[in-house]
């Protein structure tokens, strides 16, 4: 991977352009010190932020590199890792050159962490780890975004045709035939049974759990080589209900209880399967923070009501936060995490949030396919149907790969 940070005279000129405007956003620094910065390169910094994570992702009781503090450089001559149209199984979800983005900057960032170099993704060298393996990422939209992002990330890195996509209700399955390996997603976005668990028709305005239940899932990824876990979106209301009993069964017994209480009852039921199923020497397990949304212009210093669209450079302030990454959540599971660590169930805890909070960038806006017809009013006003959640691909998921990547080599 290239050290030198690209040269700000490099970039486009409308990304000069836009680059000025935005420090008038930025924390004060002092003058010298700032034009300096803006001749040396275009970045963002994250070095003294520390989230409620640290100990258990920086590795700093181990000698590991904290991949997770650190900028993201603009580099033109080694990123996209691939272009969008290679990726034959590439999602309309995320494709958002095809669907009509024409600026093309936000394909070119790369993750520079403090004090060390993120280890370029090796496809050939992942498949080969692969071998006869079965890798499932679990979880929501955005554990399928970056399964998607996986995905190209592969099929790219092999020639052949010898690859197929299946899909089976809630598992969709990537498999390379070649190497007898398959790379699966299974949709489950609360990690535990809902009834939001169809992987269609799932958008239910009453939004109902059963806390304590996820045999229904898990026996569907149980037996993987490697397992990737997130849930943090569907959670994200102020109250959610609880069933006690089955959702085909009229006995049951429902109570509406705050989110997170009912996040740490979900995450709790996770942990005891993991504890007593999971094999602890042969499965490796990950667990990815929250993604970040970008959906109200005023956290970063623009007018009120502005969202993600037309946005096409990250955000400068360094350590920037948005009001929608709670860290309660992020608490949960490293509390969890070091509980199940204590006995004998290593989960990896990949803190993603932070370097993915800058890239309000990265969203596919209004560039994707839209799945229902559009009204006229929103056709009079793109931001109101702004895509600020998922991310384009090429884009920010395939750092979270190179991150997950490093960990699975580490």
């Amino acid at each position: 991977m290239p050290t030198s940070k690209f040269k700000f005279s490099h970039l486009p000129p409308y990304v000069k352009i836009m680059k000025i405007r935005s420090q008038f956003n930025s924390l004060v620094v002092l003058l010298f010190g700032f034009l300096l910065f803006l001749a040396a390169s275009l970045r963002v910094r994250n070095s003294n932020w520390k989230t409620i994570t640290e100990k258990i992702v920086s590795g700093e009781n181990s000698g590991e590199c904290d991949f997770f503090s650190g900028q993201w450089v603009y580099d033109d001559m080694s990123y996209p890792l691939y272009r969008e149209r290679q990726c034959r199984f590439m999602s309309d979800q995320s494709a958002c050159e095809k669907f009509g983005r024409s600026d093309l900057v936000y394909q070119k960032w790369r993750w520079q962490p403090d004090g060390c170099n993120l280890p370029r993704f090796d496809g050939a060298r992942l498949l080969e780890k692969l071998r006869g393996k079965r890798m499932v990422f679990v979880g929501d939209s955005l554990n399928r975004n970056q399964w998607v992002s996986m995905v190209c990330l592969l099929d790219t890195s092999t020639d052949g045709s010898n690859k197929a996509m299946e899909t089976h209700g809630n598992l969709m399955s990537f498999k390379l035939k070649d190497f007898n390996a398959s790379v699966d997603f299974y949709w489950s976005p609360l990690l535990v049974e809902s009834n939001s668990d169809h992987p269609v028709l799932h958008r239910m305005p009453d939004r109902i759990v059963r806390a304590h239940s996820i045999e229904k899932h898990a026996k569907h990824w149980t037996e993987a080589d490697i397992l990737v876990f997130n849930t943090y979106l569907w959670w994200r209301r102020r109250n959610m209900k609880v069933l006690w009993g089955s959702f085909k069964e009229d006995d049951g017994v429902y109570k509406e209880i705050d989110s997170i209480r009912g996040y740490e009852l979900a995450i709790k039921a996770w942990s005891d399967w993991l504890e007593f199923h999971i094999n602890r020497t042969k499965t490796e397990l990950f667990f990815m923070s929250m993604s970040p949304t970008h959906s109200s212009g005023d956290e970063w210093g623009t007018e009120s009501g502005h969202n993600c669209y037309n946005e096409t450079l990250p955000i400068l302030q360094d350590g920037y936060w948005g009001e929608g990454s709670d860290p309660r959540y992020m608490h949960v599971v490293e509390t969890t995490i070091q509980e199940l660590k204590e006995k004998g169930v290593h989960v990896k805890f990949l803190n993603i949030t932070q370097l993915s909070e800058y890239r309000k960038d990265g969203h596919p806006s209004v560039f994707r396919k839209q799945w229902d017809p559009l009204t006229e009013e929103q056709l009079k006003n793109p931001s109101s149907y702004a895509d600020c959640i998922h991310w384009c691909l090429p884009g920010v998921p395939d750092v979270w790969n190179q991150i997950l990547f490093a960990h699975i080599f580490s």
